[in-house]
């Protein structure tokens, strides 16, 4: 399935996350637990479950049932797009097994089932729903979609593993493009469905804290260098109309906002939720079209 329910997936979670932190009303609510907290943990598990029911249920319902079913089979889709939507699963699995492993930081598990169940959560969640794109006609099993969405879980544990933290983050941003007054169908009506399915628009990102690296006080705590990787020319997932395609690569600024300091768990909460967006800062772009171009603010 493309990647609109991916991406979905990962906005539902992180409101849903936000949520259920914003009924406490009190900071110390926010605050993770130094030691397994029984009843937070089976919160988090019991609504992550049902979240997870409801979810692929209601994609079976409402998605996959408008398309004829077909035995389980197998597709090659990694030329599709350009390669865009295999970064969205990149995306969507570390930042679905990143939020997992929080909710359960915040209940006190150990840091080995963090990385084990929150973390390898993203993995199965998409597995699940790539099994069903297998028994529909329109779509099909990818591995191609398997090996993205286990690049993003091995992003996000082998940081952890290897520094404690999270130095490279993955991130997004998006603008409006032409393509999809072209193809509303397939790119979008509104500006919600272009956000999830016009790739042209769409822009990721890895995000480096340069001073991670460094371990220097000469730069801000929270200043990120930005890989970014788009591409452009696409109406279709392969190119059947022989118009213009190509590969777009970018540098910029960015902020990291979990090293902003502060003091009250409410707002670190809020800036882990949101540090998935990519901030719209100086931009160099360079493309496989020969051009290059300079954006004094690119989102």
């Amino acid at each position: 399935m493309r990647n609109t329910l991916r991406i979905a997936s990962v906005f539902f979670n992180f409101f849903w996350l936000s949520s259920v932190y914003s009924q406490a009303g009190f900071d110390a609510f926010f605050k993770p637990s130094d030691t397994l907290h029984q009843a937070r943990r089976n919160a988090v598990v019991i609504s992550e479950s049902v979240l997870t029911a409801t979810a692929l249920v209601g994609l079976n319902q409402l998605w996959y049932a408008d398309y004829p079913k077909s035995n389980f089979h197998t597709v090659n889709d990694n030329s599709n797009w350009m390669q865009m939507d295999k970064l969205g699963h990149v995306y969507s699995a570390y930042h679905l097994g990143r939020f997992s492993a929080e909710m359960l930081q915040w209940s006190g598990v150990s840091k080995k089932d963090q990385l084990l169940y929150g973390a390898g959560y993203g993995f199965a969640f998409l597995t699940a729903v790539e099994v069903f794109d297998g028994y529909s006609a329109e779509w099909g099993f990818s591995w191609g979609d398997i090996f993205s969405n286990a690049v993003g879980t091995s992003l996000y544990v082998s940081q952890e593993m290897l520094w404690k933290e999270q130095r490279i983050i993955p991130k997004f941003s998006f603008h409006t493009t032409s393509y999809a007054n072209q193809r509303p169908e397939l790119l979008g009506s509104s500006l919600s469905e272009q956000i999830l399915k016009d790739y042209n628009g769409q822009t990721y990102w890895l995000s480096a804290n340069v001073a991670s690296f460094f371990k220097t006080t000469a730069i801000p705590k929270w200043a990120n260098l930005a890989l970014g990787y788009g591409a452009d020319g696409m109406t279709s997932a392969i190119d059947t109309q022989n118009q213009e395609r190509y590969r777009q690569f970018y540098l910029s600024l960015d902020v990291d906002l979990t090293k902003i300091k502060s003091n009250s768990y409410f707002l670190k909460t809020l800036f882990s939720v949101f540090n998935m967006v990519k901030i719209p800062a100086p931009t160099f772009e360079i493309n496989t079209s020969g051009n290059s171009k300079f954006y004094f603010f690119y989102f």
